[in-house]
């Protein structure tokens, strides 16, 4: 970013993985050919000496014509900023009278609706096989091992996906999930025994998809079922 944009304008980190860029005695149209092209333009970061392309989503807002101060601006900037993502993402665009400032409430609210009350557990893990860095897990998963919270998950397992896997059971089941993989499937299924936060063991099955994340790589979406539980709710399929 500060290659591309002079020495006046301000750059800075709003949280996480957003930014913000303070373009001072700009027109609009000025502002607008230059944050258009910067968008454009490719982009890529390297990551254990492999190169990875990424792109960016951009809102911005024009000060007075839609703020009267710093804070009215930037949920400006913000609204607009969500509606490219509500759009497909990978754009910019500009924030106009009328644009409903509703926009992030909306996105933020999807993604909590659904992952808290979803009726089933799972987790977000990168997909690597040196490095399977846990990202996410749900208030479900959290519950049905025992977990207090994601800070205690992080702290008992190291992040590591693979020290939720019984010890004795390790090599066998991450030698499953890859075989699928590697032989062209999204998707894998696999049995084993859960470690719980307590230390003790909660057999589960594994159903997880490998998918391409902007922002990590390839990551592994994976939905937990309570092996007992299913039996006993579906008795009769398993008995047939």
């Amino acid at each position: 970013m500060k290659a591309f944009f002079p020495p006046n304008v301000l750059l800075g980190r709003n949280g996480g993985d957003e930014f913000c860029i303070l373009l001072p005695d700009y027109t609009f149209e000025e502002a607008d050919a230059q944050l258009n092209q910067f968008t454009r333009l490719p982009k890529t970061f390297a990551y254990k000496g492999t190169e990875h392309h990424f792109s960016i989503s951009l809102g911005y807002a024009e000060y007075p014509a839609f703020a009267s101060n710093h804070s009215q601006l930037m949920r400006c900037a913000d609204a607009a900023l969500y509606e490219i993502k509500l759009h497909g993402k990978n754009g910019c665009m500009a924030y106009r009278e009328g644009l409903e400032l509703r926009v992030r409430k909306q996105l933020g609210f999807a993604f909590r609706d659904i992952s808290e009350h979803l009726p089933g557990a799972f987790i977000i893990y990168r997909a690597d096989k040196e490095d399977d860095e846990l990202f996410y897990a749900n208030q479900e998963f959290l519950h049905m091992a025992g977990y207090k919270d994601m800070d205690e998950l992080f702290r008992l397992t190291k992040k590591s996906f693979s020290n939720l896997i019984r010890e004795d059971e390790k090599k066998k089941i991450e030698a499953s999930i890859w075989k699928q993989i590697d032989n062209g499937n999204g998707n894998d299924y696999i049995h084993f025994h859960l470690r719980r936060a307590d230390g003790s063991y909660l057999s589960v099955l594994d159903h997880g998809r490998i998918v391409e994340s902007q922002q990590y790589g390839k990551v592994f979406y994976v939905l937990f079922m309570d092996w007992e539980d299913m039996k006993s709710h579906y008795s009769e399929k398993f008995s047939g």
